[in-house]
């Protein structure tokens, strides 16, 4: 199952499935689904940052394979991990524990990453006569370094949080507390900017870029902007409201 809280303006979503140590299984992708279809309503000024974790003892050990065939479920997982791209909100994830399979698609998926030194990422599937799609492919060499995720695919090699801290992989080294405070901070930037920021950093196409191109031309004309240089000019912090 999939628990949500929200701690002012960061909804913290955790996976909890702790006596699978929280492999996802087939509702939980639907949860997940539901999630995200309902986070991306929310108006910037109630919803500026998200935290996706899982229960102890694990963040995700994996897809559950018991029941699961590729399939349904590979194609809802699929627009899972889209899902937290597509969100304009930065998301972040905060991992304690093995984030194996699945799991390091989540973590890629995720725009930032803290996680506790000793947890390990990977994704075993030539161990188990799997292949994870395309876009995991391009996502995780994107996010990891080319060779970091050639290692993790061909090889099926893991890595622990405090080796892909020094890649860059891992962003911050630290437990849930130290997720929060950081989405606390982030949640004080200009969410249109942010978001902008978002899609231009994935664009690969002319479409990807005029989406860009019209969020970029939305941030600067905002009064987020005018407050922005206001508070700069007078040496304040800025209070920005999304519009």
């Amino acid at each position: 199952m999939v628990r949500t809280e929200r701690r002012s303006t960061i909804e913290v979503v955790t996976l909890d499935r702790p006596e699978r140590r929280n492999a996802l299984d087939h509702d939980t992708v639907l949860e997940l689904l539901e999630v995200q279809e309902r986070l991306a309503a929310e108006p910037a000024e109630r919803l500026r940052a998200i935290v996706l974790t899982g229960a102890p003892p694990a963040f995700c050990a994996g897809a559950d394979l018991t029941g699961v065939e590729e399939g349904r479920f590979a194609t809802d997982l699929s627009r899972v991990l889209r899902g937290f791209g597509a969100l304009p909100c930065p998301v972040i994830a905060a991992i304690d524990g093995p984030a194996l399979g699945a799991g390091t698609q989540l973590a890629v998926a995720c725009d930032l990453r803290v996680a506790t030194p000793g947890s390990v990422l990977g994704i075993p599937a030539a161990k188990l006569g799997l292949a994870v799609d395309h876009w995991t492919l391009r996502r995780a060499s994107a996010e990891l370094s080319p060779p970091i995720a050639r290692a993790m695919l061909v090889a099926a090699r893991t890595y622990t949080a405090a080796e892909l801290e020094r890649t860059g992989g891992i962003h911050l080294l630290g437990d849930l507390g130290a997720a929060l405070d950081w989405a606390e901070r982030i949640a004080r930037l200009a969410p249109l900017t942010m978001a902008a920021h978002k899609v231009g950093l994935v664009a690969s196409d002319p479409e990807g870029v005029e989406a860009f191109e019209e969020l970029r031309s939305a941030a600067w004309a905002s009064q987020d902007a005018v407050e922005g240089r206001s508070a700069f000019l007078d040496k304040r912090p800025a209070t920005f409201t999304g519009r």
